[in-house]
């Protein structure tokens, strides 16, 4: 009866449009006053959820991809991709998702590419001739590569949840986020075929390699985070402090677009996003104590194993319910909240932790562009001022390459597993 009043109450104030933190803030509030739980409990759990040093990264990478992107690094991305796929037919499509995998590396979160790269790219779709559902529905969906290319937040909260290696879940990233990315390339060129969409003029060898250069001190960005935390240089937390301070020097001394006078504003932006995504990891905490008290994982536990044993049968029944939870619920809320919840579930059919923490990142972000809450294909079609059905209706091919990917994350375990173990060697 009580865990039923803490969903349904949750449910109810998402759907009044309560943002995610403030709705498991609130319903876990109603929770312990009705079950007479000293309210003490509340700071309590918010800072035992909060007391982790590796959370300390979130502020630094956040601060490192305003600062890059602040330095002109978007249009930059964005220049490359083009050079190099822009005279192919629907050149500029492809360059959309070819971009969203270089901002990967550089924002680690799926909004920011998607309202970065949207703001440029999605306008210029149209004036070239692009529909507008298919420019929103292609900037949409490349934006989740951003989660799973390495640096992530949502991986970072993974391995902070189960003690996992930050550096082996962002190893586990990088192939299932190149092969999102690159079978999203598959229906942007049949389609743009189709249309007739417009292709570019090829670019000589040298302006395509001028437009690298200009890109490539950004792209190295992710390459010494991982070599540092890999080699053992420095922690991810570590790793943080070093992105703001490269990222600092690329924007003044190499691009110099880095205007003194707007740090303050990128660092009161940073400290903003920072906030909301710790209160989210606050909240998220207290409520999943509370479903720990009322043996709610433990229920849902015995409850898809209940239905079958078989490997393959629990892990499409773990997929089912984590893209309907991806739809309506932001991704690092439901990363605390189900992450402890699911993982003794995925190991008890022989899953690998950091598999699983993979393909539950994937899920959740798929969520990010689908209805009813889908945040990115909200910003995408508020970019490209089309309504949300349209956008989702030119959406379905991309979803469907998303889900494949999906399903060789979840059923081949060496595509997440490959790289972690050769480091680990």
């Amino acid at each position: 009866m009580m865990a039923a009043l803490l969903f349904v109450s949750f449910i109810v104030l998402i759907f009044l449009g309560v943002p995610v933190a403030f709705s498991l803030g609130l319903s876990s509030l109603l929770y312990l006053l009705i079950a007479d739980i000293p309210l003490t409990i509340i700071p309590q759990r918010m800072f035992g959820g909060l007391n982790s040093f590796v959370l300390l990264c979130i502020p630094g990478f956040v601060l490192a991809g305003n600062l890059m992107n602040a330095s002109g690094i978007t249009e930059r991305i964005i220049g490359f991709a083009n050079n190099f796929l822009g005279h192919i037919r629907g050149g500029l499509g492809l360059a959309n998702v070819g971009a969203s995998m270089g901002f990967a590396g550089i924002s680690g979160t799926a909004l920011a590419d998607t309202a970065s790269i949207g703001s440029v790219l999605i306008p210029a779709m149209k004036r070239e001739g692009y529909g507008a559902g298919f420019s929103v529905a292609v900037t949409a969906s490349s934006s989740t590569v951003g989660p799973i290319i390495p640096p992530s937040l949502p991986l970072i909260i993974v391995g902070t949840l189960a003690s996992l290696s930050i550096g082996d879940l962002f190893l586990a990233g990088a192939v299932p986020g190149i092969l999102l990315g690159l079978g999203l390339m598959i229906p942007t060129y049949f389609i743009s075929v189709k249309r007739n969409y417009p292709k570019g003029e090829r670019k000589t060898l040298k302006e395509v390699g001028k437009s690298f250069v200009s890109a490539f001190w950004a792209l190295l960005m992710t390459i010494i985070i991982l070599w540092g935390i890999l080699g053992g240089f420095f922690t991810p937390t570590e790793a943080s402090i070093v992105a703001v301070l490269y990222a600092f020097i690329i924007g003044i001394f190499v691009y110099r677009q880095l205007p003194i006078k707007e740090i303050p504003k990128i660092m009161l932006e940073s400290m903003t996003s920072t906030a909301s995504i710790m209160l989210l990891v606050g909240f998220a905490n207290l409520f999943g104590w509370i479903m720990v008290r009322e043996q709610i994982p433990q229920l849902v536990a015995d409850s898809i194993l209940g239905i079958s044993t078989n490997a393959i049968v629990v892990i499409i029944l773990i997929n089912l319910l984590l893209l309907f939870v991806g739809t309506f619920m932001e991704t690092i809320a439901a990363i605390v909240i189900l992450f402890p919840v699911l993982l003794p579930v995925a190991t008890s059919i022989g899953m690998d932790p950091i598999q699983f923490g993979v393909m539950m990142v994937l899920n959740l972000v798929i969520g990010l562009c689908t209805p009813p809450v889908g945040v990115c294909l909200f910003v995408a079609s508020q970019i490209g001022k089309v309504s949300m059905g349209k956008a989702t209706r030119e959406l379905l091919p991309f979803l469907g390459v998303s889900l494949v990917v999906l399903m060789l994350v979840a059923f081949v375990p060496e595509i997440t597993t490959f790289l972690p173990s050769l480091f680990d060697n």
